[in-house]
């Protein structure tokens, strides 16, 4: 648990615009969800105190620093713009005598932890060559890949602060600068038995570079000794545009994946719960979205929305979904049970009902591949 206020605090209403008291209002965060679309400006101000309380527990910036005179880092939507001395809102990227130092994510070293998961997994993408889609070209068996392991690369950086955060723990690693490995350090993990590597984290956006440097090693390796290696990036979208672009062909050569967390639809929605626009990630999904049919059988595309009880609810799904039947009504699309943790740890745990709700509402919208993941931490309790 992290603790960001006192007693009194926590007593007052938990809306503090309009005075909603129910369980699906966090008093963590302050507002409720009406007042974040309706009363934005107000709502910000609250929520904004928030995060940077919650960043400074981790001596991270409060802000994106957008210093006149500062330096622009460039990799993605925050558009760091970083003066002397000054720190980018991920923690990784210093300005030291007017020249910008990466601490990690660079093509050489990546801030990161590293570790077998067998397949197949609980994986985002739940129609991939794993479970032998596009077998035999990306796939070592017709059927589940059993026997074989996903090799699982958790970045310790990320440019969004999500308030619900189910990886927190990855807030520690700017500030300790380890584990540190180099791509070719982690390329001689990927043996015999591993047939993919997925990026996550965290988020893999501030170490895009470190990422790709891998990948390209892994495309290599695999051509040389004639074997499956399909790369997968699961993200919040935020990178910039030509990085994404370069991610999105090796998981397209390669049999992988590009799995975007679309946390929510409406703007002012996503920057109370994670400090941040999303109108990038919207515009990267579309762009990746262009992709689809240069490999139409295994899908390349994959979306997800944690179900955030009180704030991400069935019409926050139905507009998410959508903008993705937009793009392209066979995009799988995963809804995610939410359990208390970080900073929103006074909301219940999602219920099955809200689940089904959001189910009902993205097939509603033209969605053909929905599904709910995470059965197991779903409440029988309805709110």
């Amino acid at each position: 648990m992290f603790r960001f206020f006192g007693k009194k605090e926590l007593e007052r209403p938990p809306c503090k615009i309009c005075g909603k008291n129910d369980s699906l209002v966090s008093k963590k965060l302050g507002v409720c969800v009406d007042c974040i679309l309706h009363q934005t400006e107000k709502a910000l101000a609250i929520t904004d105190k928030l995060h940077v309380a919650s960043r400074q527990h981790f001596d991270l910036p409060d802000v994106p620093p957008q210093t006149t005179t500062g330096l622009k880092c460039g990799l993605c939507v925050n558009d760091c713009r970083i003066g002397e001395n000054e720190v980018g809102y991920c923690g990784l990227v210093v300005n030291k005598g007017n020249k910008l130092i990466r601490k990690a994510g660079t093509p050489e070293v990546g801030l990161l932890d590293w570790y077998y998961d067998p397949l197949p997994t609980n994986c985002v993408a739940f129609i991939c060559p794993a479970h032998g889609h596009g077998y035999p070209k990306y796939a070592y068996k017709d059927g589940p890949e059993h026997g074989y392991s996903n090799l699982a690369v958790f970045y310790g950086a990320c440019g969004f602060n999500c308030l619900f955060c189910q990886n927190a723990q990855y807030r520690e690693m700017p500030r300790r600068l380890r584990p540190l490995i180099s791509a070719e350090e982690l390329v001689s993990k990927v043996h015999k038995r591993v047939s993919c590597i997925c990026y996550f984290g965290g988020d893999p956006g501030p170490q895009m570079l470190h990422s790709l440097a891998v990948s390209k090693h892994a495309v290599q390796l695999a051509e040389r000794e004639k074997r499956i290696v399909r790369i997968c990036w699961e993200t919040n979208g935020s990178a910039n545009w030509p990085l994404l672009k370069k991610a999105t062909n090796f998981a397209l050569e390669s049999g992988g994946t590009i799995k975007i967390d679309l946390k929510t639809f409406h703007e002012p929605l996503n920057l109370a719960l994670c400090g941040v626009t999303n109108r990038q990630t919207l515009e990267n999904f579309k762009k990746i979205g262009e992709f689809i049919q240069d490999r139409p059988d295994i899908p390349l595309l994959f979306g997800s929305t944690l179900l955030v009880p009180g704030y991400v609810d069935e019409e926050e799904v139905r507009a998410i979904a959508s903008f993705i039947a937009d793009i392209d009504p066979t995009i799988p699309y995963a809804l995610l049970g939410f359990y208390p943790h970080f900073v929103l740890d006074d909301l219940p745990t999602t219920s099955k009902a809200h689940a089904d709700r959001c189910l009902n509402a993205a097939k509603d919208e033209g969605l053909s591949r929905v599904r709910i993941g995470n059965l197991h931490l779903l409440s029988s309790t309805d709110y």
